[in-house]
Parts: structure tokens; C-alpha cells; sequence
């Protein structure tokens, strides 16, 4: 194909890397490569588990689209070396990814912007913990290893037994467990991209959640978008997004989880840096949803990086 995007040089994709996400970064990253190439980008696949970093100034890469989920991509680890390497890349610098990967410092900083998120308990391994005490404050709750995505370690609690069970399975996961009390209704997420956020999407599911399956293997799961929210509910979810986003210093691209109880109250979850960008993927379908292509919008995510 005819070069046709020459500013962006040889750009390279970093996928797959060493992360319990490995997996779900291979589709992305693949699926990013295709769409680059395809809108004349001279785009190579660049796997850090396989190759080491240093190769991408042998290989004479000039920009890096990041589509590593999980740790070692999304945790300010592989933006830190491409910074002292002095590659452009895609999406938030190391800090904004760093904080949003860390689902209780998170927490912390919702809770101090008085920006609506659920009540919560934090856990350490090291500390011990008394689970009886967690459920009389919280009820039921949702158990989540700190620093993992793609609900990987997650799982609900009803009573103590349960608590101790999710919270010793989370444990091989992570030392630091966020256990945030139950949230029954509506689950929406909202794409950033740039200074725009996109149509709202709500997430229907069978299961008891929005799990690894749900996103990933399941058939059942349905996305509505946009979702059917008042116009004044739309801009309200948007813009508590757009708050989170910046709070945590994210930027370039992302998206932000939220849930709606049954009284109307919307509640943050988390903010995603390199969310997903599989043929199944969020970002992608809020983007068509206003008019792009999955093309156009990796193109317009790498346009970030000039």
C-alpha cells in the first residue's frame, strides 16, 4: 500500500508483554497493527516478552502505540523507559498511568475530590484482616486485587466465609486488595479520547457482573450505546468521567467505569488507560458510535504522539 501517512515514521505496536492480560493485549494489538497499516502507517508488531526494549532504536522506531494491558504496560513501568529512551507513545505519561492502575489510590483520590464512589475497605496481605468486621460495615461486597485489570482476581462476597476466600484468591494477585462494597444496578463506561468524551455505553449482563467472561468470551453480554439515560443523566455520567480522568492525570485516551444504583446515584469504579481495543472493545464502538472508524480512531490516537 502507498505511504500515506509519512509524519508518524515507523511506528511500532507493543502487545502481548508479561502480564496476566498477555492475552487480550495479542487481539489488541493485532487488531491496531491491521488498522494502521491499513490507513498506510509503516507499523511493526514489537512484543517486550520476546524482544528486548533496546530494539526499538535498532529497528529505527521514531513513535510507539502502547496496546500492553495490565502490568509492565499500563502501570507507568513501559512509559518510563520509552521516556528515557526518548520515544513519543500513545496515551497517558507515567504518573497518570501509575495512579490509574492502582485501584486504591484511586479510591483515595475519588474520596478526597468528593467525587461519588462506593464505600470501600482496603486489605493487606501483611496485615492480617478481620472479614466479619468488613461485612457488618459493607454488607456484600466486590473483592479486587489492586493492580490488576480485565476483572482478573475479582469475585463477590456475601459473608465473612466468602470474604476470606475471595480475599486469600485475590491475594495471589496482588498484596493490596480494594473490597468495595456491592453496588446493585446499571453499568456504564465512558470513552476519553483527547479532549472529547464519547457516547455512554451500558453493559448488560447474565452473569453476577461485568467479568473476565463477559467481556471476553461470552455471548449473552449486551452493549447499549448510547446508553438510555436523560440527556441530563448523559452529561452528568460524562463529566464526572472527564473529572476522574483528569484527577488521576491521565490523558490522550481512555476510559472511565461507572454504575448507577437503583435509587439514580451514579458511583465511579476506575479509570482505564490502555483499556481494550479488540474487535469486542468499548472504545472502539463509543467512536463508531459518534461517526469513526476503528481505523480513524487509532490513527487519531497516534496522532497524539506528534
Amino acid at each position: 500500500m502507498t505511504q500515506l501517512t509519512p509524519q508518524f515514521g515507523k511506528v511500532a505496536v507493543l502487545l502481548g508483554g508479561h502480564s496476566a492480560e498477555r492475552e487480550v493485549s495479542l487481539k489488541s494489538g493485532r487488531a491496531v497493527l491491521n488498522a494502521l497499516q491499513n490507513a498506510g502507517v509503516d507499523a511493526i508488531a514489537f512484543d517486550p516478552k520476546e524482544q528486548p526494549l533496546w530494539q526499538l532504536k535498532e529497528l529505527a522506531v521514531e513513535r510507539v502505540f502502547i496496546a500492553l494491558h495490565g502490568r509492565g504496560g499500563e502501570d507507568g513501568t513501559i512509559q518510563g523507559a520509552l521516556e528515557y529512551m526518548g520515544l513519543p507513545y500513545t496515551g497517558s505519561n507515567v504518573l497518570g498511568s501509575a495512579l490509574a492502575m492502582d485501584k486504591i489510590r484511586c479510591k483515595h483520590l475519588f474520596k478526597s475530590a468528593d467525587l461519588s464512589t462506593a464505600p470501600y475497605a482496603v486489605v493487606d496481605s501483611k496485615r492480617g484482616f478481620d472479614a466479619t468486621a468488613i461485612m457488618s460495615e459493607l454488607k456484600k461486597v466486590m473483592v479486587k486485587p489492586s493492580h490488576e485489570g480485565s476483572s482478573i482476581g475479582m469475585a463477590q462476597a456475601n459473608n465473612a466465609d466468602e470474604l476470606s476466600e475471595a480475599l486469600n484468591a485475590a491475594f495471589k494477585f496482588d498484596s493490596q486488595v480494594l473490597v468495595e462494597q456491592w453496588i446493585s444496578g446499571r453499568e456504564f463506561t465512558i470513552t476519553v479520547l483527547g479532549e472529547d468524551v464519547q457516547p455512554v455505553i451500558e453493559m448488560t449482563t447474565p452473569n453476577g457482573f461485568y467479568d473476565y467472561q463477559a467481556k471476553y468470551q461470552s455471548t449473552t453480554t449486551q452493549y447499549h450505546c448510547p446508553a438510555d439515560l436523560t440527556q441530563d443523566d448523559t452529561k452528568k455520567l460524562q463529566d464526572m468521567a472527564l473529572q476522574a480522568f483528569d484527577l488521576v492525570g491521565a490523558s490522550g485516551w481512555g476510559r472511565v467505569d461507572a454504575m448507577q444504583d437503583e435509587h439514580g446515584n451514579f458511583y465511579l469504579l476506575e479509570v482505564n488507560t490502555v483499556p481494550g481495543m479488540t474487535e469486542k472493545s468499548l472504545v472502539p464502538m463509543a467512536a463508531k458510535a459518534n461517526g469513526a472508524s476503528f481505523e480513524q480512531l487509532v490513527v487519531r490516537i497516534l496522532e497524539q504522539t506528534l
